[in-house]
């Protein structure tokens, strides 16, 4: 395991603080656990977004009737007449 130093407003460090005393956890287990949630979303929101992107490129794209069955899930049919 690495250790290194971050900087962070004292406001941010009361708060990491005050949550920590409240989860009965050392600061720094949360602030450790706080960076690998950060990590762990971006991975996977980054992932997303490149396969996303190459879909793209290769042309594969909802059709027509694919993107208004997704729309009709969640709009409610006569809405706004």
């Amino acid at each position: 395991m690495t250790a290194f130093t971050v900087r962070l407003p004292d406001e941010t460090v009361a708060k990491l603080d005050h949550l920590a005393e409240k989860v009965d956890r050392s600061r720094s287990y949360v602030a450790a656990q706080a960076i690998e949630d950060y990590v762990a979303r971006e991975e996977w929101q980054l992932a997303e977004i490149e396969a996303g992107v190459s879909e793209a490129d290769r042309g594969e794209f909802a059709s027509e009737k694919e993107l208004a069955e997704v729309i009709a899930k969640y709009v409610k049919s006569g809405l706004g007449r």
